[in-house]
Order: structure tokens, then sequence, then C-alpha cells
């Protein structure tokens, strides 16, 4: 249950759906509920898939590169931290000119921008491979943290649904407020992570060897 609510407490304030919602707005304006629902759908189906592939392979992407658990740690924190610091300033849109040129271009904006990088960017995905580096290679961790993502997925999924009421009911100066106390959270949550990290560093083999080694 620690995993399962550890993966949605750090993973649901950086997804940040309540900021997405007026994006998703935007970039699906023109569209019928019933297409607008679709592209929300397939939206949410691609953000679970890229971090479920990103939560079985973050061991493997870990080892290849020859990663240390507290230098991911400490990295993810810091990107984490930036997201946070991001979301403390929010502006009316989180996507670029360009994003919005090419949604407009096209009907289908589920995989790019809405999946990637708006609802599973960086900060997401650094993560779930952070998470995946707790599971111990357990596999049934690996299932606690995935039901976690669903968790999410799920809110994601109603959160944009009701996109429309929600930024009727909360207006601009709500959604503002909302990002910046996801964006608080999230700032937290970087911090911790660094923490973590320097203590794994402080804690670890290398500097015990390291010690002992300046002691002889």
């Amino acid at each position: 249950m620690e995993l399962i609510f550890g993966t949605i407490a750090a993973l649901l304030p950086i997804v940040n759906p309540f900021s997405t919602a007026p994006m998703f707005l935007s970039l699906t304006e023109g569209y019928a509920d019933a297409e607008r629902n679709n592209q929300a759908k397939k939206g949410v189906v691609y953000m679970t898939a890229i971090l479920l592939v990103f939560l079985v392979a973050g061991t493997f992407i870990m080892n290849f590169f020859g990663l240390s658990l507290p230098g991911m740690r400490i990295a993810g924190g810091i990107l984490v931290s930036g997201v946070g610091m991001g979301m403390l300033k929010p502006k009316d849109s989180h996507h670029t000119k360009a994003e919005a040129k090419e949604a407009a271009e096209k009907r289908d904006i589920s995989f790019t921008p809405l999946a990637m990088p708006s609802l599973s960017g960086p900060g997401a995905i650094s993560v779930v491979i952070g998470m995946s580096s707790i599971a111990k290679g357990a596999w049934l961790d690996y299932v606690y943290i995935a039901l976690g993502i669903l968790v999410v997925a799920t809110i994601v999924f109603f959160t944009l649904r009701s996109s429309t009421r929600l930024v009727k009911l909360l207006g601009v100066n709500g959604l503002h407020a909302m990002t910046k106390i996801m964006g608080f959270i999230i700032l937290c949550v970087g911090v911790q992570f660094i923490v973590t990290g320097v203590l794994g560093v402080l804690t670890g083999d290398q500097i015990k060897d390291f010690i002992q080694s300046f002691e002889k």
C-alpha cells in the first residue's frame, strides 16, 4: 500500500491534470464532445503505456548507463524541483506556439502534445524510474507501482472529460491556485528526492571505501 499511495502522491502533482485541462480545451477547440472524449481516452492510454515502459525498463536503463540509485534520485530531484518552481509561477498556456499550430493542423493530438510531453514528460518519467528503483526486483512491487500509475491515469481521464465544467467552475484564478498548490507539493517531493540521494551517497559503500583508504 505504501508503494501504491507513494506512486500516486509523487506522480499526480507532476502530471497535474488541473493545469492540463485548459490546454486540452484549447487544443481541442471545435471538436465535438465525443471526439474530445476520445482524444482524452487515447491520451491517457498513451501516457499509461509510456510510464509503464519506463517502470519496467527503469532498472535496465540505470544498469546500462552505469547510473547509481543515489545519483538517479539527485538528478530526478533537481528535475522535479525545477518543474515545481515553474508551476509556482503558472502561465495561462503550457504549450508552445509551434505545438498549438501543429495541433490546429491535425485532428489527433492525443499522443503529442497531450500524452508527450504534457502528461508523461521528463518529470513524470524520472519519478517512475525512481519508483522502479525502490521495487528491489520484486515483481509484486512493480505491480503495486503500476496500480498507482493506473489510479493516476483514471484521475487524469475523468479530469480531462470534465475539463469544460472544471474551467468554468474554477476559472483562471482557481486553476492558477491549484497549479501553485501542486507546484509546492512537487517542489517538496523534489527536495526530498535530493535529500535521500545525498544521504545515499554519504552512507554508501563508495564513501566508506574512500574513508577507509584515506585512514590507511
